[in-house]
């Protein structure tokens, strides 16, 4: 990819509101399968969403993906929340908005352009726990944690701040990407 093609892809994700995102090899995307295993046995909501586990691949297949890009625009959304209640809509937004930016770049030229959401996917509002009974499968994406990505050692690998917050009025560190060839 060339350096005016990462600028032009920069300025998109600026226009969507992601000011905050730097460029990476997404093979250096730390993965586990703790992370799945978190969902599995750490997640109140396991199995209800068709964009989380068990209706995303295996670990190592998730892995693969990572590594069939050379690029990637790793996003940073931190928020602080003044009622733990807010967080729906705003995630509700800001995954609309990065679903815009997705299709922003696949329509301009980078067909094979995918986004890991910052939110679990909430586009319905009350979402269907398999993808064949999605709604809106054509903006259905998972996160990163859904991908088994541990995104507390990748985004500290990136330079972003991650910890592991104590309560809802600490600011949250949200972490998205877009994969792009």
């Amino acid at each position: 990819m060339t350096k005016t093609a990462m600028k032009r892809i920069g300025e998109m994700a600026k226009s969507h509101g992601l000011d905050d995102f730097k460029w990476i090899d997404p093979k250096k995307i730390v993965t586990g399968h703790w992370v799945r295993a978190k969902c599995i046995y750490g997640c109140s909501r396991y199995g209800l969403k068709a964009c989380c586990p068990p209706e995303v691949p295996p670990v190592a297949e998730c892995k693969n993906l990572l590594k069939e890009f050379h690029r990637g625009l790793f996003f940073h959304l931190p928020k602080k929340f003044e009622d733990p209640q807010e967080r729906f809509a705003w995630s509700r937004e800001v995954n609309k908005r990065v679903l815009a930016f997705e299709r922003e770049v696949f329509l301009s030229g980078f067909h094979k352009a995918f986004i890991f959401t910052p939110a679990p996917c909430n586009i319905c509002g009350e979402c269907k726990s398999s993808k064949r009974e999605c709604r809106n499968p054509s903006l259905a994406r998972p996160t990163l944690e859904a991908y088994s990505v541990d995104v507390f050692t990748s985004a500290r690998n990136f330079g972003y701040p991650a910890q592991v917050l104590k309560g809802y009025e600490e600011e949250t560190n949200r972490y998205g990407l877009l994969l792009v060839e």
